[in-house]
């Protein structure tokens, strides 16, 4: 019989990845960490992690954004799943990505967990992101420029 007491161990095949664009002074940027571990260490990357056994995947989403870069209380939205079966090096990963469109002056950012630094990043300033985030980037780049029209 199927059990509801799930341990906080990581569901190692389905991540999020998060896109938060910040708007200030009619520049658009994008918030980025730098991997202080593992197998991108020292790449900049959208923030995202695993999702654990026990919650929700908002949940999740809000979760790994405040441990990664310190932003909290912010409205998270569903963009799509990506899931290209080479996305991930060594397995298969799935990743829900996440994103909001927000004021950058009104946070305050604060590199926890995995990254080593957080920082917005002009959009026209994008560094080489590992796995597929460019790729994520800019499906998630349209999509808010078709929603803003």
């Amino acid at each position: 019989m199927f059990s509801n007491n799930f341990s906080s161990e990581t569901i190692d095949a389905l991540s999020i990845d998060c896109l938060i664009f910040g708007f200030r002074d009619g520049i658009l940027d994008i918030l980025l960490v730098k991997h202080g571990e593992g197998i991108s260490k020292g790449k900049w990357a959208l923030p995202g992690g695993w999702i654990q056994y026990n919650e929700s995947i908002d949940d999740a989403a809000t979760r790994i954004l405040k441990s990664l870069t310190g932003v909290s209380d912010i409205y998270l939205e569903q963009l799509r799943a990506f899931g290209d079966t080479d996305r991930y090096p060594d397995k298969r990963v799935i990743t829900l990505a996440y994103y909001a469109l927000v004021n950058s002056d009104q946070f305050e950012l604060n590199p926890g967990f995995t990254a080593s630094e957080v920082k917005w990043i002009n959009i026209q300033d994008v560094p080489e992101l590992p796995y597929d985030h460019n790729k994520i980037l800019n499906f998630g780049f349209k999509y808010l420029k078709h929603k803003v029209r």
